[in-house]
């Protein structure tokens, strides 16, 4: 699988899950572009998380989930907006 890194600072980010385990529960969650999560769910396009991982959104985090943490790392040094959004 390739993967390409594609991070920016004004990116709105939130956790996705990718690699599965054999009961179809994700292993971990990544940090994706908000604005790309409905695209993927809808229509199966794939997503880059900030640590380069590439995958389709097939579930959705709940609290506690573990997280990435290459893309925790990326996504706490990037620049916080100031617009107060999710």
């Amino acid at each position: 699988m390739s993967t390409a890194t594609q991070t920016c600072p004004d990116v709105d980010t939130r956790p996705e899950g990718t690699d599965q385990t054999g009961d179809d529960t994700p292993k971990m969650f990544h940090y994706v572009r908000k604005s790309k999560i409905a695209e993927s769910a809808v229509m199966g396009t794939h997503v880059v998380a900030l640590c380069g991982e590439v995958f389709p959104v097939t579930r959705s985090p709940k609290p506690g989930s573990p997280v990435c943490p290459e893309c925790k790392r990326i996504y706490e040094s990037l620049p916080h907006g100031g617009d107060g959004g999710e």
